[in-house]
């Protein structure tokens, strides 16, 4: 058997923390563009442990001997973060995840099984009984490896309620620890997506005693909502991955989950292990990783997150930033220039940026300057610091 610590969220977490399960370099790299090579792979892992997460999803070791050596890899070096490694509730699965394991000291072995009637049919070609049996069976074997087991039905949203609530409490009683019902193809709304983890901790003996967990796919761009209205319904484990990556449309974006339960204290008043600052940090490591970055209007991470090109924003930042900011961007890790000027901007934007680059002027010259800016602006898109300098000539000549 793998050795297995047992401490805080390890078993039950306490009633106010959230755990983050990141799936980045597991549900994230399997998606096109996301893919990464073996020390790409470390590189990040190493990051996403800096960054305070308390469950590390390597890989899916069944999948390529190259996930596989990751996953091993990955629980020899990493230390802090449980490892975890996906299976599917097969018996092979279920051993190649428990060897590319051996080496780390808490070991989480996932496993998954569609429950919906459509994947049933379509894809697994089983009934039900015939899925609750392999339920039963290959929890309790993923057991003899680890006392840390968390199951997955996929498509858990779609899924019949009665059947649902049955699969999870054979689940339970083969020995998962851990219980993510995975809104798998972005199908809910928030309301539906809280209510089957109510129903769940009202129904099934001993949900109450395990952790449940949400893992959000954001094709509806719903992720995010749902992840936080599953912890308003009792839910403590948030699965989720950096930049929001994931297939197709991708999974909750971890820097946002964190960042509202930061900023939502007053309606959230949780706790959490994510050392906020590295937010930043990390996404911009990720993105040097894979074929793309985030988007420059993503949220917390983007280029534009602390961006502000409006004069009327500008003054009100310049004046005090919590005008228009909610969150610092150093508090994310965020270094970069936050005023961006252009045609929108105003006198007071760029009597700033002037002081910035060391030009002090009185109100006539900032007047002959800004006139000059704006015809500039109107032409430019982009306006760089040696523009604004230029401006200065009929001033300094």
């Amino acid at each position: 058997m793998l050795s297995v610590e047992s401490k805080g969220f390890h078993t039950m977490p306490t009633s106010n923390q959230i755990v983050f399960f990141d799936t980045t370099l597991r549900d994230g790299e399997q998606s096109p563009g996301c893919t990464m090579h073996h020390a790409e792979k470390l590189r990040m892992a190493h990051q996403i442990a800096g960054l305070g997460v308390d469950i590390l999803e390597a890989g899916f070791p069944i999948a390529s001997t190259g996930d596989f050596e990751s996953v091993l890899a990955i629980a020899k070096d990493i230390r802090g973060p449980r490892i975890a490694a996906l299976a599917r509730a097969k018996r092979e699965d279920i051993e190649a995840a428990a060897k590319a394991l051996e080496p780390a000291p808490s070991p989480r072995i996932h496993l998954f099984l569609s429950t919906s009637d459509l994947h049933l049919a379509a894809k697994l070609k089983i009934t039900r009984e015939q899925a609750i049996d392999q339920i039963a069976e290959m929890v309790a074997f993923a057991r003899t490896f680890t006392d840390d087991v968390e199951f997955s039905p996929e498509d858990a949203t779609r899924t019949d309620p009665d059947y649902l609530c049955k699969v999870c409490e054979v689940a339970i009683q083969a020995g998962a620890t851990t219980l993510n019902l995975p809104d798998t193809v972005g199908y809910c709304i928030p309301q539906d997506y809280a209510a089957m983890f109510r129903m769940v901790l009202d129904r099934v003996p001993g949900a109450k005693d395990i952790v449940l967990s949400a893992h959000c796919h954001d094709d509806l761009g719903l992720a995010v909502a749902n992840t936080i209205a599953a912890i308003e319904a009792g839910v403590r484990q948030v699965e989720c991955s950096i930049n929001g990556i994931g297939e197709r449309a991708g999974n909750a974006a971890l820097e946002e989950i964190a960042a509202i339960l930061m900023v939502r204290k007053d309606k959230l008043p949780y706790t959490d292990n994510i050392v906020m600052d590295q937010l930043f940090a990390t996404s911009q490591m990720l993105s040097g990783c894979i074929s793309f970055g985030a988007a420059p209007n993503k949220a917390i991470v983007g280029a534009n997150a602390f961006a502000h090109a409006s004069g009327i924003h500008q003054h009100g930042v310049l004046a005090n930033p919590l005008t228009y900011e909610i969150l610092t961007p150093a508090s994310v890790g965020y270094k970069g220039q936050n005023i961006v000027l252009g045609k929108h901007s105003g006198r007071r934007a760029l009597e700033h940026r002037l002081s910035e680059l060391g030009h002090k002027l009185n109100k006539e010259e900032l007047n002959g300057v800004y006139i000059r800016f704006t015809e500039l602006a109107d032409r430019k898109k982009l306006i760089y610091d040696q523009d604004i300098v230029a401006l200065l000539q009929p001033v300094t000549a």
